[in-house]
């Protein structure tokens, strides 16, 4: 059984984070490698990890994509995935999600009071995204922009607890990692380029988390006519509202950093099962 798993140029074998994914690949009897996307690709399954260049390449990105008829996630989930405009759509078919105005270019915005976030609809590792109180400097970010963008409340909780991010594997919990407040006032520094720096560690999240994030999960395979259990990975990330009831953030389906470095090697070999049945029924 052969399994690439998709990087970018500027990060060719990841970011460090799946060490232990391919080593319980390899365990199992996987040939395993990283590959860059782009060009062509055999495997028995192509998953998508670090290509976190392809806001600046989407195009390009999606027909590689396309091209690929072992991806995973597949196609379809991709393609609605990238754009951050599923928070409206999510939020239309009763998940609690924070507050989101999609704007398109052109449009005028409304800002909320208060602090408030402005970030591109489709972006990777928080680049473009920026943190303001100032109508004038908002709408300045948003105009350099040039494309569609998502307005939101900023959520002061997150500079108290931050985020939890709750991993899945097949539509079945894996396990969680926190994630502390990244954005200050204006716009994030993506210091690698890719991807704005995160402080990370270990969480263990509450009943009503899971069962908001199985909600996620649930309403969105509903929207792309399959099943949970369909989605190879998934990671929803949370945080909590005005109220201290969960709020989703954003759902990852596309390349999500899935926190192995913050978990017990336990998680990497449920990954990779579920990656060899995956690999298997295609």
């Amino acid at each position: 059984m052969r399994v690439v798993l998709a990087s970018c140029d500027r990060l060719p074998e990841g970011d460090g984070d799946e060490e232990s994914l391919v080593a319980a690949l390899r365990r199992d009897g996987v040939d395993v490698e990283w590959r860059p996307w782009g060009g062509e690709v055999e495997a028995d399954l192509v998953v998508l990890r670090t290509t976190w260049d392809y806001p600046d390449h989407l195009d390009e990105f999606l027909a590689w994509c396309s091209g690929v008829p072992t991806l995973a996630n597949p196609l379809p989930v991709v393609r609605w995935n990238i754009d951050k405009s599923y928070m409206a759509e999510l939020a239309a078919h009763g998940v609690p999600v924070v507050p989101t105005a999609v704007v398109r270019p052109g449009e005028e915005p409304v800002f909320p009071d208060g602090e408030f976030v402005v970030k591109p609809a489709v972006g990777a590792g928080s680049r473009g995204a920026g943190r303001f109180t100032d109508h004038a400097a908002a709408r300045a970010h948003l105009d350099s922009l040039g494309v569609t963008a998502l307005v939101q409340p900023y959520q002061s909780s997150v500079d108290a607890h931050g985020e939890t991010a709750l991993v899945f594997f097949a539509g079945e919990y894996s396990h969680s990692f926190h994630k502390g407040p990244m954005l200050a006032q204006g716009l994030a520094e993506a210091e690698s380029g890719l991807y704005v720096e995160e402080r990370l560690g270990s969480i263990e999240p509450s009943p009503r988390q899971v069962a908001l994030a199985e909600q996620v999960l649930d309403v969105a395979a509903e929207l792309l006519s399959l099943q949970r259990g369909d989605f190879l990975y998934a990671r929803v990330d949370v945080v909590e509202g005005p109220g201290g009831e969960p709020l989703l953030l954003e759902l990852e389906l596309t390349e999500p950093s899935l926190g192995f470095k913050l978990t017990t090697d336990e998680a990497a070999s449920r990954f990779s099962k579920v990656i060899q049945e995956a690999a298997s029924r295609r």
